[in-house]
């Protein structure tokens, strides 16, 4: 049973949630303020942190930042409906994603059985054996049975959705991969029109990663297709 944190200060959007997600399965706890949310997420092995923006005392942002800096604990965000500013700003400061409010609580169970496979991908590729432990492009080792990444010798931390957003790039390095793709098969969900966290998660890993050993763009956006990593 996966454990999540929800933090919202609407305590009557909390209960109805809290009632729902239960009955999925999942184990609640709730936090109605920032701080709190972050001592709890500090303090706890929740399996993932469902986070509001707007929270008393310290906002969802402060919160992620500060959580970042210490866990890479999966955290999906709460925005306002039709407020882009709020979701690419959640996503630059590590949210795995996003989810405007008020939603339909089975878009959201969706959305957390998604990022909770990506989390759960490390036992599979364990078990199954069909994939290489260990994937090495020039500078960059991946290793995908510890989901840990060294980039020219140095360790790269990254949250659960940029680790496989760059896993599937780095297995197609050399051809492009197309949007829709990328979505499918790193996100869990179709590409709708306005989403703009593809473009946010691979923003992140060329922050994270940097160019290639020779200056060239690691990650190269294709215009009107997808992304390429790049071979040197």
């Amino acid at each position: 049973m996966a454990r999540i944190l929800l933090a919202d200060d609407d305590i009557e959007l909390s209960d109805m949630l809290i009632d729902y997600l239960s009955k999925e399965g999942f184990d609640i706890d709730v936090a109605y303020d920032g701080n709190t949310a972050l001592s709890k997420a500090l303090a706890n092995p929740y399996d993932l942190l469902i986070l509001d923006v707007m929270m008393p005392n310290r906002s969802g942002f402060d919160v992620l930042r500060e959580l970042r800096a210490h866990s890479l604990l999966p955290v999906l965000m709460l925005t306002a409906r039709g407020d882009d500013v709020d979701s690419i700003v959640g996503l630059e400061l590590g949210a795995d994603d996003y989810l405007a409010k008020p939603s339909s609580p089975r878009v959201l169970v969706a959305r957390i059985r998604a990022i909770l496979r990506r989390v759960e991908a490390k036992g599979e590729l364990q078990n199954g054996g069909e994939r290489p432990d260990q994937i090495a492009l020039d500078d960059l080792v991946m290793h995908t049975g510890s989901r840990t990444v060294v980039c020219g010798n140095n360790p790269v931390s990254m949250t659960s959705t940029e680790f496989s957003v760059l896993d599937i790039l780095l297995r197609e390095a050399g051809n492009v991969v197309s949007k829709a793709n990328l979505s499918e098969r790193a996100l869990g969900r179709k590409l709708s029109r306005y989403d703009r966290s593809l473009d946010m998660h691979v923003s992140n890993l060329r922050k994270k990663l940097g160019p290639l050993s020779d200056g060239q763009e690691r990650i190269k956006t294709v215009r009107g297709v997808g992304y390429i990593y790049a071979r040197t």
